[in-house]
C-alpha cells in the first residue's frame, strides 16, 4: 500500500520516491510489525484469559511444566495479526509471491486455531487428530503449490544443491508438487515439535526469517545473483518486506512468550510459523539452504521419530524422553539454558547456510 503511494506521490515530489526503496519499506514493515505485536499482547493476552484459553499441560511431560498450566496459549494471533497488517501496508501488492505466503498464514492459522480450540475444548493437550490435521497439512499444502505453478507458468522448476554452482536440476511438475508437500508438511509439524519451551521455537523461526530473508534480497538482485552464481528471481527481492515484518512480528511476540512466559504460541502459531518457512524456502528454490538453517527443527523430529522407532522395535528409550530439548531438560539443564543454546546453535546454522551460496 505505501509503496502504491510513494509511486502516486512521485509525480508530485521525487523525493517520495523514497517510498518506494526495498530497504526503506524492509525497515518500515519490521518496525511497524514489532510495535504493533507489542501493542496488541496485552489485549490479546487479557481476552485469552477472560475466555480461559489456557494451555494444557502434558500429564507424561517434565514435572516443572505443570506449574506453567493456565498460562493462555494461541499467542500465535499476536504474530499473524501484526505480520498481516504490515505486510499490507509495506510490501508491494501487486507480487504474488506477498499473496502466496500470505495465504500460506491464513490456510495453516485456520488448522492450528481449530487445533488449539479442541484442546482448551475438551481439556487436554491432544487436539485435533493427527491423520485429520495431516490431511488439512496435504490439502492446503497441495493448493499452495498448485496456485504457484498457475501464476509461474511452471517456471523455475529446479532443484538447487548447495557447494557447485553446476549442482542446478531441471525437475517434474509432480516431483516439484511431492517434494513441496514434505517440505511444506515436515517444516510445519517440525515447528510444532519444537514448541515446547517459552521462546524455544520463535527466536529460531526469527534467525531463519533473517537468513531466507539475505537470500531472497540476493536472488532478486541480478549483480548479487550472478557474483554468488545462483538464479536470478526478478520478484524474490519483495520477499525481504515480509520477512522483515514476520521478524519484527516474532520479536515482539518473544517480548511476551520469552521464559517465564506470558503467553505461549499455539499450535496457531508453530504450524503456521513452519508452513510460512517452507514455502518462503520453496519460492527461492532453496530447499536445501533452508533444511541446513532449520538444523535444530530437523534434531527435533528425529528425535521424536528415533525414540518412537526404538521403543516399539526394541521396548527401549533412546532419550529420557522426546523431544530432544525434554531430554536435557531431565538430565538437569534449566530450560533457560536449553533455550539459549539452541538459540546459539540455530545462529550458527544460519551463517553456515548463508556461506553456502558462496562457497560454489
Amino acid at each position: 500500500m505505501i509503496e502504491l503511494l510513494g509511486s502516486y506521490l512521485v509525480v508530485f515530489d521525487s523525493g517520495f520516491d523514497v517510498l518506494r526503496y526495498l530497504t526503506v519499506r524492509t525497515i518500515g514493515g519490521t518496525i511497524t510489525a514489532l510495535f504493533l505485536s507489542i501493542f496488541l499482547g496485552p489485549i490479546i493476552i487479557k481476552y485469552l484469559n477472560h475466555l480461559q484459553f489456557s494451555q494444557s499441560i502434558r500429564d507424561d511431560g517434565p514435572q516443572s511444566h505443570l506449574s506453567k498450566a493456565g498460562t493462555p496459549t494461541m499467542g500465535g494471533l499476536i504474530i499473524f495479526t501484526s505480520l498481516i497488517i504490515s505486510s499490507l501496508l509495506w510490501a508491494d501488492l501487486s507480487n504474488y509471491y506477498i499473496w502466496l505466503l500470505l495465504l500460506t498464514t491464513f490456510l495453516f492459522a485456520g488448522i492450528g486455531s481449530l487445533d488449539d480450540y479442541l484442546k482448551i475444548k475438551e481439556k487436554n493437550s491432544k487436539g485435533l487428530k493427527g491423520k485429520h490435521k495431516l490431511i488439512f497439512q496435504v490439502l492446503f499444502s497441495v493448493l499452495i503449490l498448485v496456485i504457484y505453478l498457475y501464476l509461474s507458468d511452471g517456471d523455475n522448476l529446479y532443484f538447487i544443491l548447495p557447494f557447485n554452482k553446476d549442482f542446478i536440476f531441471d525437475i517434474s511438475i509432480v516431483f516439484f508438487v511431492l517434494f513441496g508437500i514434505f517440505v511444506i508438511v515436515g517444516s510445519s509439524n517440525a515447528v510444532n515439535l519444537t514448541d515446547g519451551l517459552d521462546g524455544l521455537a520463535i527466536l529460531p523461526s526469527i534467525l531463519i526469517t533473517g537468513g531466507l530473508g539475505l537470500v531472497a534480497y540476493a536472488m532478486g538482485n541480478q549483480i548479487i545473483a550472478e557474483y554468488l552464481y545462483v538464479p536470478f528471481l526478478p520478484l524474490s527481492g519483495e520477499l525481504i518486506v515480509f520477512a522483515g515484518a514476520l521478524i519484527g512480528a516474532g520479536i515482539g511476540f518473544l517480548w511476551y512468550n520469552t521464559y517465564p512466559a506470558q503467553i505461549f504460541m499455539g499450535d496457531v502459531g508453530s504450524l503456521t510459523l513452519g508452513a510460512i518457512l517452507a514455502v518462503f524456502a520453496i519460492l527461492l528454490r532453496q530447499e536445501i539452504v533452508f533444511a541446513f538453517m532449520a538444523g535444530i527443527f530437523i534434531l527435533e523430529t528425529v528425535s521424536v521419530i528415533l525414540q518412537v522407532a526404538s521403543y516399539k522395535l526394541f521396548g527401549k528409550r533412546i532419550f529420557l524422553m522426546a523431544p530432544i530439548h525434554h531430554h536435557f531438560e531431565l538430565k538437569g539443564w534449566p530450560e533457560p539454558k536449553v533455550i539459549v543454546r539452541f538459540w546459539i546453535i540455530t545462529f550458527l546454522l544460519v551463517l553456515f547456510a548463508l556461506a553456502t551460496l558462496k562457497l560454489r
